[in-house]
């Protein structure tokens, strides 16, 4: 009988985008190359990326610094709502705000999340066949990020909100047999010099 092995997952958020969103802006075209110099000793088995052009430019530039990964585009790991929670299950001090967030999404935006949401965890989580271990990257965005530890820590669903993931920070999370997940890293920014570190987030948020 074949086993298992263990998985690492590499996670990272896409590179600081322009207002529009619709490419990166010089600041996360270096966030990106950094990254990418820091992951070249890592056996990356594959990268993958989510479909819009903030995140596949992310990870083409990761690419072009590590020898031979492939680099792959993944409908699971684009943005959206992984969960909506209902409000009985929010804090009540924050209930409003939460809630008030998610209506500004659009109603295909909160119908299709939950269902890309199952597919990222079957695509990207759990161990992995054989008994070799497997060094994944995931080039995602922040919802996912948040979900994805929220999951490797069995918390409740809705914890994902508030989650913050910096652009181009990494956090591994280790799927081992036998074992409950690990949070190896989280949110590691020390490949970033610090005017590259927490871009787009409120000086409040600024470590």
């Amino acid at each position: 009988m074949t086993g298992t092995a263990a998985r690492y997952l590499y996670v990272t958020r896409h590179g600081e985008a322009s207002p529009e969103e619709t490419e990166l802006t010089e600041a996360g075209r270096r966030q990106a190359a950094l990254l990418g110099e820091r992951l070249r000793g890592v056996p990356l088995a594959a990268v993958h990326h989510g479909p819009l052009a903030r995140a596949a430019q992310t990870a083409r530039l990761i690419g072009e610094q590590l020898d031979g990964v492939p680099v792959r585009p993944s409908a699971a790991a684009g943005d959206y709502i992984p969960y909506l929670p209902a409000r009985e299950e929010l804090p009540p001090e924050t209930a409003d705000t939460w809630l008030g967030f998610l209506d500004q999404f659009t109603d295909r935006e909160r119908e299709d999340g939950p269902r890309l949401a199952a597919e990222a965890l079957a695509e990207f989580t759990g161990t992995v066949p054989g008994g070799e271990p497997r060094h994944e990257l995931v080039v995602t965005h922040n919802f996912l990020t948040g979900w994805l530890v929220r999951a490797a820590l069995d918390a409740p669903r809705w914890r994902w909100l508030g989650v913050n993931h910096a652009n181009a920070a990494l956090t591994v999370i280790c799927y081992a047999p036998g074992r409950p997940p690990a949070l190896l890293l989280f949110n590691d920014t020390g490949h970033l010099p610090a005017d590259l570190r927490w871009t787009g987030f409120p000086r409040e948020l600024h470590v």
